[in-house]
């Protein structure tokens, strides 16, 4: 795509079309609220297909994409090795509801690229992951209660969409609510009055290591290694969601790049380059507490294909390679360098946040490090901003607060077309 073609106004018909049509038979026309341009208004964009950096949408426009699939695409879209390996295990059969090898080497491979995950359950989704986790460090503990962080983001089962100072969905029952306590993120203090009003009542915190729901907020130094602390002198569970960190951050995880070792751990998302995936993990004798061998229930026809563990096993392979994550920094180094320099140009405020790949492109006048610094995002910015970069090949999340990601099949003049259609975003603005 040149930047020529990238300048020419794009038609959108059979997006608008289509978008207006599937909304009469799925509600809201998605199947996951995030995909809806709310926020950012307009229509959703219907696409066909992606490869590497790039996707394709019904229309014909190409976009380079930021996106990521919420996440997953490290290695980009379709990786052919990815592809083959799930084509080849679907061809011998999709799913058998019963163990296959492919479970045994997924496995194998997960606990080398994560030594805290002596044991590991596959199931088929981040949320699935977390929910089963916060049974089981509940039935682990003997305790009911939960801790979460305002801003953070866990999937959409009843203990992690509910607190006691509200819910965030109808639907939840007032007694998921009062089992889950909510604490500012970044805030010591805050926590240890958690614990200090419910003492020995704690089963577990659940933390997004990096919170890629509110922009992308890294914890500040010693943080996670005393919310580590806490959990240890109270006899509390750790549970990092590392669905959007746990291959992207760095080969290993967020818990690798702040050297923490959680008691469990989430996992999704990238894990399987793209295929339906969801892992959950940690020590072998809290492992063992689940069926068939201890007395917490969790089960699935689905966990643990031979499709998407074939992929597992690929996608762990491709990532075995440090000068990958190197590429990733430096690309994602480059993107933030010229669109600090082009936003300093027209002088134009933005906050530009970053962990290992994820990143986002905040318009706010302050650092986000909170669920109250998030709230002065100005939204109505951000969807004149999306809106442009979109009209100009550039992809990003439709929200103004989601992590956006850069892939291993980013180039460098993929960045640097990036930066040049940003760069007259921000003028614009």
């Amino acid at each position: 795509m040149s930047l020529e073609i990238a300048q020419t106004a794009r038609s959108f018909a059979r997006s608008q079309k289509l978008s207006s049509e599937i909304a009469q038979f799925i509600p809201g026309g998605v199947d996951s609220p995030f995909r809806a341009f709310t926020e950012v208004g307009g229509h959703t964009i219907f696409f066909q297909g992606g490869s590497g950096s790039r996707l394709v949408d019904v229309d014909g426009n190409e976009y380079i994409d930021y996106l990521g699939a919420w996440g997953p695409a490290v290695l980009g879209h379709c990786h052919p090795q990815i592809v083959a390996a799930a084509q080849h295990a679907v061809a011998a059969g999709a799913v058998f509801g019963a163990p296959h090898v492919f479970e045994l080497e997924a496995a194998r491979a997960l606990k080398q690229l994560l030594p805290s995950m002596e044991k590991v359950r596959f199931v088929n989704s981040g949320t699935e992951a977390v929910m089963s986790a916060v049974r089981l460090a509940r039935g682990a503990t003997g305790r009911d209660l939960i801790v979460m962080f305002q801003g953070g983001y866990h999937g959409h089962s009843d203990s992690v969409l509910a607190s006691q100072n509200h819910s965030s969905s109808a639907g939840v029952p007032q007694a998921s609510a009062a089992n889950t306590l909510l604490v500012p993120y970044n805030d010591l203090p805050a926590l240890r009055a958690a614990f200090d009003r419910q003492s020995g009542k704690i089963a577990a915190i659940l933390i997004e290591p990096v919170c890629g729901s509110m922009g992308v907020v890294a914890p500040d130094d010693g943080y996670l290694q005393s919310v580590a602390e806490l959990c240890r002198t109270n006899g509390t569970l750790l549970i990092f969601d590392e669905v959007l960190t746990g291959l992207r951050v760095a080969r290993g995880g967020a818990q690798r790049r702040y050297n923490i070792r959680p008691d469990l751990t989430c996992l999704g998302k990238a894990l399987a380059g793209g295929m339906p995936i969801g892992a959950y993990g940690g020590r072998a004798e809290l492992m063992d507490r689940l069926l068939p061998v201890g007395d917490v229930y969790q089960a699935g026809t689905f966990s643990g294909n031979p499709a998407t563990m074939a992929a597992v096993i690929e996608t762990i392979k491709l990532l075995d390679d440090s000068a990958l994550y190197e590429v990733l920094e430096r690309r994602t180094a480059q993107l933030f360098d010229g669109l600090s320099s082009a936003a300093k140009k027209c002088g134009q405020t933005i906050q530009l946040q970053r962990v290992g790949s994820m990143f986002a492109v905040i318009f706010a006048p302050q650092p986000v490090r909170n669920y109250d610094d998030h709230l002065q995002i100005d939204s109505k910015k951000f969807s004149r901003f999306f809106h442009f970069i979109l009209q100009h090949g550039v992809y990003f999340p439709p929200s103004s607060v989601d992590a956006a990601c850069v892939s291993a099949a980013h180039t460098e003049t993929d960045i640097d077309e990036t930066i040049d259609v940003c760069a007259r975003a921000f003028k614009t603005l």
